[in-house]
């Protein structure tokens, strides 16, 4: 049964996994959630939150492969974080 909750994860796209993300923070920041519920989707986005991260990690390393020198070598840059969004 995990393998099939593990097999839907990685079939959610980044953007899915932070709007929902983001709709769990609202609701949890409003407060009027019972106990339970409130633990059940701290759960859900924390679960979503490390699909967002290993989904921005893969997509770095991505960025990183494409970087490339003459001579075909690599060259490895770390992103710089746009200001100003």
């Amino acid at each position: 049964m995990a393998s099939k909750a593990g097999n839907k994860q990685n079939n959610v796209c980044f953007e899915e996994a932070l709007g929902k993300l983001e709709v769990i923070v609202k609701e949890l920041e409003s407060g009027d959630l019972p106990l339970e519920e409130a633990l059940d989707k701290f759960n859900q986005g924390i679960t979503h939150a490390k699909l967002c991260f290993e989904r921005l990690n893969a997509a770095e390393a991505q960025v990183d492969k494409i970087l490339q020198q003459e001579h075909g070598k690599l060259v490895e840059q770390p992103l710089k974080p746009v200001e100003g969004n």
